[in-house]
């Protein structure tokens, strides 16, 4: 059975982030901001855009980086919670990471083109 995404990056996206459990397409490798996120389970990354996701409802969350308002994001296409979108910083210095999404590595895999 062929699975239908919602959105594909294209053959202009030649390194994407998919979805470990559906291979549902997350993030083009240009989308990528920083590696350097903890999750809550395990290392994170931060990105600028991300498809095939749904979000829940926004809540307030006191992270490592201070209280934060974020709400989950899920695939859209397995329904696996991947991690959340930073909805808005209440640290001056944290508000760069509004707008912006945390998947869990434990959640995603490398597809096309990387060696």
């Amino acid at each position: 059975m062929v699975k239908m995404f919602q959105d594909y990056l294209g053959p202009d996206c030649h390194r994407t982030y998919s979805c470990v459990h559906c291979r549902a397409h997350l993030a083009g490798h240009a989308a990528l901001i920083s590696k350097s996120f903890q999750g809550s389970q395990g290392r994170a990354y931060l990105f600028n855009k991300v498809v095939n996701i749904d979000s829940g409802i926004p809540e307030e969350r006191l992270l490592l980086t201070g209280m934060h308002a974020v709400c989950d994001i899920f695939c859209k296409c397995c329904k696996t919670t991947l991690g959340w979108k930073y909805e808005r910083a209440y640290e001056t210095s944290q508000k760069y990471k509004e707008g912006k999404f945390i998947i869990e590595l434990i959640h995603m895999v490398k597809d096309n083109g990387w060696s």
